[in-house]
């Protein structure tokens, strides 16, 4: 099992300008990168309130990577896991593009909410604790996951220490404002984590890779 969060920032550790609004830092490079990773996941994790916000998910556009997953016998788009605390989410609007997207839909809830997933998601994946969520998945056959936020969800995961990678585009940008790709709240234990990569992505933006220390 793999989890990798995966994340484009500005300088000032911002997912966003500070009046808020669905988070459009990357370029090319991060884009490119992000497919990378797209193409290496089993699915992607979203927290409800990101899902609010952007109202669709990231998918792989490129067609030689979209060729590499069906040659892998792997579906085309790894699917995408909405986290939230309830059954149904609040607030989803069936009119977004979400629901148009060519990819499977499971949504993971705590295990006291309703036993069935609510319309248009495929599957339920109940859990007790954020271990247990990962334990679903797998159980599910999700062993790759890729974190695609919200600062909330990453926090917890963080917390929890269930994160294996940091993917991080920093992108030549400061800020301001609350919007933390750490929420301010967030409680951790100190952890060492070791570079695995840098790379210069154009337009000024640099990927970064770090992995959890004690993993290899």
């Amino acid at each position: 099992m793999s989890l990798k969060l995966v994340l484009a920032v500005s300088l000032d550790g911002r997912l966003a300008p500070p009046g808020g609004g669905a988070a459009q830092l990357g370029g090319a490079g991060d884009r490119r990168v992000l497919e990378q990773a797209l193409t290496w996941a089993d699915a992607c994790l979203l927290g409800a309130g990101t899902l609010r916000a952007h109202r669709s998910t990231c998918q792989i556009r490129c067609p030689q990577r979209l060729e590499q997953r069906l040659a892998e016998r792997r579906p085309a788009q790894p699917a995408a896991v909405v986290v939230s605390r309830g059954n149904p989410p609040p607030g989803l609007d069936p009119s977004w593009l979400f629901w148009r997207q060519p990819l499977q839909r499971l949504l993971a809830a705590p295990a006291g909410a309703a036993a069935l997933p609510p319309a248009g998601f495929e599957q339920l994946v109940p859990f007790e604790h954020w271990q247990g969520l990962l334990s679903g998945l797998k159980a599910a056959g999700f062993e790759r996951l890729v974190l695609l936020g919200g600062a909330q969800l990453a926090s917890a995961l963080l917390q929890a220490d269930l994160v294996d990678e940091l993917q991080l585009t920093l992108c030549p940008l400061l800020l301001g404002g609350a919007f933390q790709w750490l929420p301010a709240a967030a409680r951790l234990q100190p952890q060492r984590w070791h570079l695995l990569e840098t790379q210069p992505l154009g337009e000024d933006e640099l990927l970064l890779r770090y992995q959890r220390s004690g993993n290899s």
